[in-house]
């Protein structure tokens, strides 16, 4: 992810991030076997405390990178963005810190998009690359206002349903590092490329441990830049994806439907969203009276 790592990497920038100094957090990316190994020197601009550690030989799913990652960690809060192609949004870490004071062990989630006009498996189908991204960017100036990107972004399939729902996943996750201790991370049985269902896994197994709750974050989140991933270019299917759950946990996958509390402010520019959060919410509700 040579192209789209160092976007993410400017959005959890201090400065960029909004309401937390850079002494408060630390990144820790892990290079899950790139053919092209990350060069921490690459990155000597970034301005809070960042670790580059690689994985090699690496397997195809980045459950045990993950894990690698959150074991490094040293923080009491442990956040996961499962891939490098996630630009996170200006108050996505001052509000994971807040929302982390409203309960003893709280699950914080925040909903993900695909930029552009269409999620990433279709995203040939409206004319949608990485030429037509790398326009997009610079047309909206995001590192100047990271607000911008709800308005050229699609919500991704696991989010569809919007705020005020169950959610399939969150690419924006938080959890205190004990609670991640207590159910052992990632499941690194999900081995398909990409990982399967490993991280919808992970969020209804923190929801579903004793006296977690769950707080969903407002007008944050992630947006995935398009690269080919296994799941979002389509390459892996749902059926296939979800076979392999229900062949790792005896069931079918369901959306936690468990209590939300929510955090957040509602910038302008998600307002759309915001809208179409509680219209689908209404259409979910009548539809299981």
């Amino acid at each position: 992810m040579g192209r789209e790592l160092p976007r993410t990497l400017a959005s959890l920038q201090p400065g960029y991030q909004r309401g937390i100094d850079g002494r408060d957090y630390e990144v820790i990316v892990v290079d899950n076997g790139s053919p092209e190994p990350v060069a921490a020197a690459s990155f000597s601009w970034f301005e809070a405390p960042l670790r580059v550690v690689r994985v090699d030989p690496a397997p195809p799913s980045p459950a045990h990178a993950a894990n690698v990652g959150a074991g490094l960690a040293r923080g009491e809060l442990v956040g996961l963005l499962i891939d490098g192609a996630r630009i996170a949004s200006p108050g996505l870490l001052a509000h994971a810190r807040l929302a982390a004071r409203l309960a003893p062990q709280p699950v914080i989630a925040s909903l993900g998009w695909h930029l552009g006009a269409a999620i990433h498996a279709h995203a040939s189908d409206v004319g949608y690359d990485q030429a037509a991204e790398d326009r997009l960017l610079a047309a909206l100036d995001w590192e100047a206002d990271g607000y911008r990107l709800f308005t050229a972004a699609t919500l991704a399939e696991s989010s569809s349903r919007g705020w005020f729902a169950p959610m399939g996943e969150s690419n924006g996750l938080f959890v205190r590092a004990e609670t991640w201790d207590t159910l052992g991370g990632l499941d690194e049985s999900f081995a398909l490329p990409g990982g399967g269902l490993v991280n919808h896994d992970f969020l209804r197994r923190a929801c579903e441990l004793d006296g977690t709750q769950l707080v969903v974050l407002l007008g944050e989140g992630t947006f995935h830049q398009i690269h080919g991933g296994a799941a979002t270019s389509g390459r892996i299917g749902w059926d296939e994806m979800h076979a392999d759950y229900v062949a790792l946990r005896g069931g079918p996958y369901v959306p936690p439907a468990v209590e939300r509390l929510y955090v957040g402010t509602m910038p302008d520019a998600a307002l759309p969203h915001l809208e179409h959060s509680a219209r689908r919410a209404q259409e979910l509700r009548e539809k299981n009276r």
